[in-house]
């Protein structure tokens, strides 16, 4: 059987087809949304029904991290005194859901497998709440989406921006 440029074009198209066709099948089995009571794993991850969600682009201090603020000012002298400030991101986190059901619009998955989200408390964005608040900040190497909210939280002396904390990606990067 001898191919013509008909038949070859013929096979082409219906190639195309079944391609286009596939493609449409798996891209509509993706994870879109993820709804439900959230398990708070740290300031900037959940977990719903199994399934674990990064929050999109923002970063929490680690659980472990701590960090400084002032507790007293003499004249020109201020003393800090160090404070747990990831353990507070996440009991923040945990606080603001209070067992109400979340809603989270998946973006992507990282190279961990998490999805990567943004989640909601009913019309509440919990990432920006989270940055807002000084309980975290932009993750300018993902988004700039927090950009301004952080800049706000700074000027206003919110949460972790009272005092000196190093940046999440630095202290996680040093105590590997």
């Amino acid at each position: 059987m001898f191919f013509t440029k008909r038949k070859a074009i013929i096979l082409i198209i219906i190639c195309s087809i079944f391609f286009i066709l596939t493609y449409n099948d798996v891209r509509s089995e993706e994870i879109k949304e993820i709804s439900g009571n959230a398990q708070i794993i740290d300031g900037d991850t959940i977990k719903i029904n199994s399934k674990k969600i990064r929050l999109y682009g923002i970063d929490a201090p680690e659980f472990k991290q701590m960090c400084k603020k002032p507790y007293l000012t003499i004249i020109f002298f201020t003393f800090t005194k160090d404070y747990p400030c990831g353990k507070i991101s996440t009991q923040k986190l945990q606080k603001k859901i209070n067992n109400k059901v979340i809603t989270c619009k998946i973006l992507d998955v990282d190279r961990y497998k998490r999805f990567i989200g943004e989640c909601y408390k009913r019309n509440l964005n919990l990432n920006s709440w989270l940055v807002s608040n000084g309980y975290a900040v932009a993750y300018r190497k993902y988004s700039k989406k927090y950009i301004s909210n952080e800049i706000n939280a700074k000027n206003e002396k919110k949460g972790i921006w009272q005092g000196k904390f190093e940046m999440p990606w630095d202290f996680r990067r040093k105590n590997r």
